[in-house]
């Protein structure tokens, strides 16, 4: 007893080396308030883990729907359709390039506080901010047309509803769809996922009947080709529907939902979990995109291939695409496929609509509501996609998928650019900034994509002047007006590249100290636990409009 009276004052306490060389020190506990902190401390620590990682779930899952909309879709099947495996690399290429901007995304909003629009309206003069604004707002609208067109070929199929009046449907169908919102969100993007998942299990199921070749696979995601007519023109439009401006405004607003603790440990967890997140969601994503082109492939290049189908692969649409199933799903192979790609289109329509409201905000600081919002770009997405369904029809809205999916691989380098010279910086991420390697990686796959892009416009413009039957002056015209534009686009980029970032934006965080006892000291000086300092700092409110739990 007279032990532990003792115990009650100040007890010295040295290393457990003992005797020579160990630092003593002064801690004012007892025994039972010393058991009591390696409890919480240990409990705290595993809060730390899997449950901490839980409460980080989300964002990466929300943005990868992206990565399965209709324009990808589309763009696998005629890749698969037209060149077998041989684009197969492409697909990985894009979604590993994907991971990383994600998670650059992902990042830059957790170190900064702000997401990647807000910064470009701090970062960028004037006009230049208003410009970047209208090219991503621009990304969102031709985002939005293949979902546009993904929704009146599933109608169509559904209900033998002619494209173009399908096309009118859907400027409702969106709405409808967030209005329900309010009855559960969770539940209805569960339900979203689900019927996205089932065209998932579906060409899964297809591909282990038709059986493609291992070997090509494999040869077909790991060796490099571009052959063939148009082979590069269907390269662009796989990397832009993988890898979308959009996107990255819409990760790095996301993020800003969840409570961060305002600590370089608390940051530094964070940027690990929405890596892991990312990491998994994209990797289902590309399990997707392969088998799709697989069974494309493999179906459309077979020796003993019907007239019909043949002609059906000739000129492959997702309105045309749900024979590819009949061998899993027999006779209802085209209501489950129209099915899923309705639930595609609707998914992806969601995140392009928040895309939008996040991009508005940060760059105008501007806020509409979510049905406002979305009628507005549905509507200007829908002329396009209506003009072309009335002239050309199911191949032409087909088509058009594919320009929208080129618009958005143009458009990539004016978000893709600010994001990785943001991520790079000292002003703005601090200590947070990307590691010599992840700058190299990055730079080298954004430049290979930029300058894919500057070939293709280039060189698909040539020789379109060479060929067309136009009279010499309407093509002299059109070479003063596109030449120009082109000389523009470069020198565009080239500012945005070498232009140097003059504002910080970096928040000192409070640092990770122990004082006695093993807790985290806060601002204030005063002992604190991780949880309590997590539930201190509150998220973004003016971002929490979002379908995501808190």
């Amino acid at each position: 007893m007279e032990g532990r009276q003792q115990n009650q004052s100040d007890i010295v306490s040295s290393d457990r080396g003992g005797g020579g060389g160990g630092s003593n020190r002064i801690v004012a506990l007892n025994i039972e308030e010393l058991e009591n902190v390696d409890d919480k401390h240990i409990d705290q620590e595993q809060k730390l883990g899997w449950k901490a990682f839980f409460s980080f779930v989300g964002p990466g899952f929300l943005v990868s729907l992206a990565y399965l909309d209709p324009g990808n879709l589309e763009t696998d099947l005629q890749a698969g359709a037209n060149h077998g495996y041989e684009l197969l690399w492409v697909v990985l290429v894009g979604l590993i390039f994907a991971l990383i901007i994600q998670s650059l995304a992902a990042n830059l909003g957790v170190s900064t506080g702000k997401h990647l629009a807000e910064l470009c309206k701090a970062e960028y003069p004037k006009y230049v901010k208003l410009c970047l604004w209208l090219l991503a707002e621009v990304a969102v609208i031709a985002a939005d047309i293949p979902e546009v067109i993904g929704t009146a070929f599933a109608l169509n199929i559904l209900f033998h509803i002619p494209v173009w009046v399908g096309v009118l449907i859907t400027g409702c169908s969106t709405l409808l769809l967030l209005g329900l919102q309010r009855y559960g969100v969770r539940k209805l993007e569960l339900l979203i996922s689900i019927m996205v998942f089932v065209m998932a299990g579906c060409f899964f199921g297809e591909m282990s009947i038709v059986k493609p070749p291992a070997a090509d696979v494999l040869k077909g995601m790991f060796v490099p080709k571009l052959n063939g007519n148009g082979a590069t023109g269907d390269a662009i439009a796989l990397l832009g529907a993988l890898v979308m401006p959009h996107n990255l405004f819409l990760h790095s607003a996301l993020v800003l939902s969840r409570k961060v603790p305002n600590s370089v440990r608390g940051i530094n967890d964070a940027c690990r979990y929405f890596l892991i997140e990312s990491g998994f969601a994209l990797f289902v994503a590309l399990l997707i995109n392969v088998a799709i082109i697989s069974v494309s492939a493999t179906v459309c290049i077979a020796d003993k291939l019907s007239p019909e189908n043949a002609n059906r692969c000739s000129n492959l649409t997702l309105n045309s695409a749900s024979f590819l199933l009949q061998n899993v799903l027999g006779k209802s192979s085209s209501t489950v496929y129209a099915i899923a790609v309705l639930a595609s289109g609707q998914s992806s329509t969601i995140t392009g609509t928040y895309a939008g409201q996040y991009i508005m905000q940060g760059f105008l600081d501007l806020k509409m509501r979510t049905w406002l919002r979305n009628l507005m770009t549905r509507c200007i997405a829908i002329t396009p996609s209506l003009i072309v369904s009335i002239i050309g029809g199911s191949s032409g809205a087909g088509r058009l998928i594919i320009i929208a999916s080129m618009i958005l691989s143009f458009e990539l380098p004016f978000a893709l650019i600010p994001l990785l010279k943001f991520s790079s910086s000292a002003t703005k991420m601090g200590p947070h900034k990307n590691s010599i390697y992840i700058i190299v990686i990055s730079w080298i796959l954004g430049v290979g994509i930029i300058g894919i892009n500057i070939y293709y416009l280039s060189t698909a413009f040539v020789d379109w002047l060479i060929h067309n039957n136009l009279p010499k002056v309407a093509n002299v015209f059109m070479g003063l007006i596109v030449f120009p534009l082109m000389a523009v686009y470069i020198v565009a980029v080239i500012y945005l590249t070498f232009r140097k970032d003059t504002v910080k934006t970096f928040i000192e965080p409070v640092k990770d100290e122990l004082v006695e006892g093993g807790q985290l000291e806060n601002e204030k000086g005063r002992p604190s636990n991780g949880a309590e300092e997590a539930d201190r700092l509150p998220c973004r409110q003016d971002l929490a409009d979002i379908p995501l739990p808190e």
